[in-house]
């Protein structure tokens, strides 16, 4: 019997991101963020974990800007959990520099959904990270993956996946 690995997230090679103005960076939802102390180490560098956060953050609030609020998917019972995650740290950022939390959700199938990230400085001529994340949709009462999405949450993504395509 052959061992199959896990399917992993695969991240573009560094050179092919060199150009920020690609099209690849267009029709994303950006979210702006400024590099706090408590976002980074003893050095004055962000700390590898700050780089998650903000991607949340960025990707709630895209959410919020399609009509879809956390809380109310947490109202009801549908949690969206990461069950994968690969990132890229292409260059580090410091304590004061403002940012942009670059997200776009790449595509949904069933109820995992995949979103990408970029980091970049925000004249977009400096790339600091890249990342893939998936997602599942969660019963948060039973605590088991759901078998589709809720109604109002696959509507809502279809407009934002319409978006991603333009």
């Amino acid at each position: 019997m052959s061992e199959e690995k896990p399917s992993q997230a695969k991240l573009p090679p560094t050179d092919a991101l060199d150009n920020l103005s690609s099209p690849e960076f267009k029709n994303w939802f950006e979210y702006l963020v400024r590099v706090q102390p408590h976002h980074t180490d003893y050095a004055g560098i962000v700390w590898h974990g700050s780089y998650i956060a903000w991607m949340e953050e960025a990707r709630i609030e895209c959410l919020r800007s399609i009509g879809i609020e956390f809380a109310d998917l947490v109202a009801i019972g549908c949690d969206l959990p990461v069950v994968e995650l690969s990132v890229r740290y292409h260059r580090s950022i410091q304590l004061g520099m403002t940012v942009l939390v670059k997200t776009r959700m790449a595509e949904v199938t069933g109820v995992r959904i995949n979103w990408d990230y970029a980091i970049v400085s925000t004249d977009g001529q400096q790339l600091y990270v890249t990342a893939k994340v998936t997602l599942v949709a969660l019963d948060s009462e039973r605590g088991k993956i759901m078998r589709q999405l809720p109604p109002s949450v696959k509507d809502a993504l279809a407009k934002i996946s319409v978006l991603n395509k333009n």
